[in-house]
C-alpha cells in the first residue's frame, strides 16, 4: 500500500513542491530537494497573469456543474427504470449500457463531431457538456443501487397510494445517497479532466477549459517547469476539495453501486 501511495500520490507531492520554488532556486539538483528552501506563490500569480487561467476555470467549472447536474437526474432516472420498472426491452437496454462502456472514445469522436456541427453547437461550452451527459458507468451504478433496495418498502408505499415519482423521488432516491455522491464524484471528475472532446470542438480561445489552456504550458513555458506545475496545483486543487468533502458518501457510494449486478 505504501508503495502504492509513493507512485499515486508523489508525483503530486513533487509537482506541488515545484510550484513553491522559487527561481532562484536549482530544481535540477541531485539529490533532488524536495521542500522548498524559501516557499513563493510568485508562479501561480505568473501563470494567472499570462494565460487567462481564472476564466478557464470558470469554463470548466460551468461545464462540471452541468456535467454533474444531467448525470444526476438522467442517470438516477434511468437507473429507477432498469431496476424497478417493467417495460418492453428493459434488458436490451440494459445491455446497451453495458456495450457503451466497451466502446473507445476515439472510436465516435469523429460522429460526435458531426452531430455537434449539424446542431450548430460546435465552440460552445454546450456542446463540450452534452456527449458526456448522462454517463453508462452512472447508470449502472444507479441501477445497481435500486436493485439493493428491498421490494417491500415500495410495495407498502404502492398499497398507501403512492405512483412512481412518489416512490422514485420520496423512497428509492432518499435510500442511496451514498451512490448519488459518487455519481457526482465521477461525473465531476470526467468533466474536469476531459481533454480531448474540448480540445476538438473548441476553437476561441475564451472558450477554452482548464485543461486546455493550461496546455499552453508546456510550450509557452517549456523553459520554466515551476509554472508548469502551479498550472497543474490550480487544476488538481478542486478535485481534491471535492473529494474531500464527499468522501463519506463516496465509499459508502460504491458500496451500495457494487454488491449486486
Amino acid at each position: 500500500m505504501l508503495a502504492v501511495l509513493a507512485v499515486s500520490v508523489g508525483p503530486f507531492l513533487w509537482q506541488l513542491s515545484t510550484s513553491l520554488k522559487a527561481t532562484t532556486e536549482d530544481i535540477y539538483t541531485y539529490p533532488p530537494g524536495f521542500l522548498p528552501e524559501h516557499p513563493t506563490l510568485d508562479n501561480y500569480t505568473g501563470v494567472a497573469d499570462i494565460v487567462p487561467v481564472w476564466d478557464y476555470a470558470l469554463n470548466s467549472l460551468k461545464v462540471a456543474v452541468a456535467g454533474v447536474a444531467t448525470n444526476l437526474v438522467g442517470a438516477s432516472m434511468a437507473g429507477y427504470a432498469l431496476a424497478r420498472l417493467r417495460f418492453r426491452g428493459r434488458k436490451a437496454a440494459g445491455l446497451a449500457f453495458v456495450a457503451a462502456l466497451l466502446v473507445p472514445l476515439e472510436s465516435i469522436v469523429i460522429a460526435q463531431f458531426t452531430m455537434m456541427r449539424d446542431l450548430r453547437l460546435n465552440n460552445t461550452l454546450t456542446a463540450v457538456v452534452l456527449p458526456g451527459a448522462v454517463g453508462a458507468l452512472n447508470v449502472l451504478l444507479m441501477r445497481n443501487a435500486f436493485a439493493n433496495l428491498p421490494y417491500e418498502v415500495e410495495e407498502a408505499a404502492v398499497i398507501d397510494g403512492a405512483n412512481v415519482w412518489q416512490r422514485f423521488t420520496r423512497i428509492a432516491l432518499p435510500a442511496v445517497r451514498g451512490t448519488l455522491a459518487a455519481v457526482a464524484i465521477f461525473a465531476f471528475m470526467g468533466a474536469w479532466d476531459d481533454f480531448l472532446w474540448p480540445l476538438i470542438v473548441l476553437s476561441d480561445s475564451d472558450r477554452f477549459t482548464l485543461t486546455v489552456g493550461l496546455n499552453f504550458l508546456h510550450g509557452t513555458f517549456q523553459q520554466n517547469p515551476r509554472l508548469v506545475a502551479a498550472g497543474t496545483v490550480i487544476a488538481v486543487a478542486p478535485l481534491l476539495v471535492m473529494f474531500a468533502c464527499l468522501q463519506r458518501y463516496f465509499f459508502r457510494g460504491v458500496g451500495e453501486g457494487a454488491v449486486k449486478g
